[in-house]
């Protein structure tokens, strides 16, 4: 059995082509997208964070209307670039949204990939301290993050304040009891996989991650999955750990299926830099008929070992084509491997 939702970038663009003209239409078109997906049957809404680009961007907002529109499915981030944050502030954003959605977020976070503009945080005040590099800087900000979540006061109370306080250091609020217990981070190697199960935070893996050995990338990415789970386990905690692989899927049961994307069946893994210094390898997608995409999907050893799966959505071609997605996943493909 497995968890099975969309993950969306929430592109839009002011092209006649696209569902998704302003960022207006891709808010309001996400919410939909959630509530059909909960109606469908689906287990999640996750959406990816960028700034500086017609995507979405600032998360909480979103997540907060998701998590008021329904009732049921994970409402998620895959993943907010924590160099860009105030953890703080985020503590305080992630707690509201938390309680208005009940305890179903499950907030996923990374130090970031490449951006829209050269040091994007420098712009929103944040800079390595000297010696550091922005992966420190991101992985600071986690620390507060987490160490936050767990609800502990800290901070001196104002001995003649406004209104009356609690005895004792003061925390933020508002406080969202097991929050800090649904943090993923956004792993791009193993050995930041490694260090995410030392912190006691979950697995989310994409369709990208550091070449590491040549081997196929679900090969790669499974070795990774297991390299955290072991981890977990040496780190002593007692919840149990989960994982999310990402994968653009696609079910060809109608001729508008095939013309989108038939000609993805031919996919193949792909290698690139993403910096200078970077070697990456880039996941298939997989397209196909239902009968030959589970027989595809069946040889995915990532997938295999993962809880979650991560359906990445075409969001600018609209929330009626993206609900067909999904149901034909659900319907025709997951069952047969066993999913549902």
């Amino acid at each position: 059995m497995k968890k099975i939702g969309f993950l969306s970038f929430g592109h839009w663009s002011d092209s006649p082509h696209s569902r998704t003209r302003t960022a207006s239409d891709v808010l309001l078109q996400s919410v939909d997208l959630a509530v059909a997906a909960e109606e469908l049957g689906a287990d999640g809404a996750y959406f990816r964070v960028h700034h500086f680009a017609r995507q979405l961007g600032s998360p909480f907002p979103l997540l907060a209307a998701v998590g008021a529109k329904t009732e049921r499915i994970e409402i998620g981030t895959g993943v907010i670039d924590m160099r860009y944050e105030n953890p703080m502030y985020m503590a305080e954003d992630a707690g509201s949204a938390d309680l208005l959605a009940a305890g179903r977020l499950q907030l996923g976070i990374s130090r970031g990939s490449p951006e829209q503009v050269i040091d994007g945080w420098r712009y929103f005040g944040y800079q390595p301290a000297e010696g550091e590099t922005e992966a420190d800087m991101a992985r600071k900000h986690t620390e507060v993050l987490l160490k936050v979540l767990e609800g502990e006061g800290f901070a001196q109370p104002n001995p003649r304040p406004m209104f009356p306080n609690p005895p004792g250091l003061l925390r933020l609020e508002p406080h969202s009891p097991g929050l800090r217990d649904r943090i993923w981070w956004g792993a791009g190697s193993n050995a930041t996989a490694v260090w995410a199960a030392e912190q006691g935070m979950h697995l989310m893996s994409s369709t990208l991650k550091n070449d590491e050995g040549g081997a196929p990338f679900h090969v790669q990415q499974a070795e990774q999955i297991r390299a955290f789970r072991k981890a977990w386990a040496d780190a002593g905690w007692q919840r149990e750990p989960r994982v999310s692989v990402s994968r653009s899927i696609f079910a060809l049961t109608s001729d508008e299926d095939r013309a989108y994307f038939g000609a993805d069946g031919k996919s193949r893994d792909q290698v690139g830099y993403i910096d200078a210094d970077t070697r990456a390898i880039f996941g298939r997608s997989y397209a196909a008929e239902p009968d030959a995409l589970v027989e595809q999907l069946a040889e995915d050893e990532a997938i295999a070992e993962a809880d979650t799966l991560l359906l990445t959505v075409p969001n600018q071609l609209g929330v009626d084509y993206n609900a067909h997605v999904l149901e034909s996943i659900l319907k025709h493909v997951a069952p047969a491997l066993g999913w549902r």
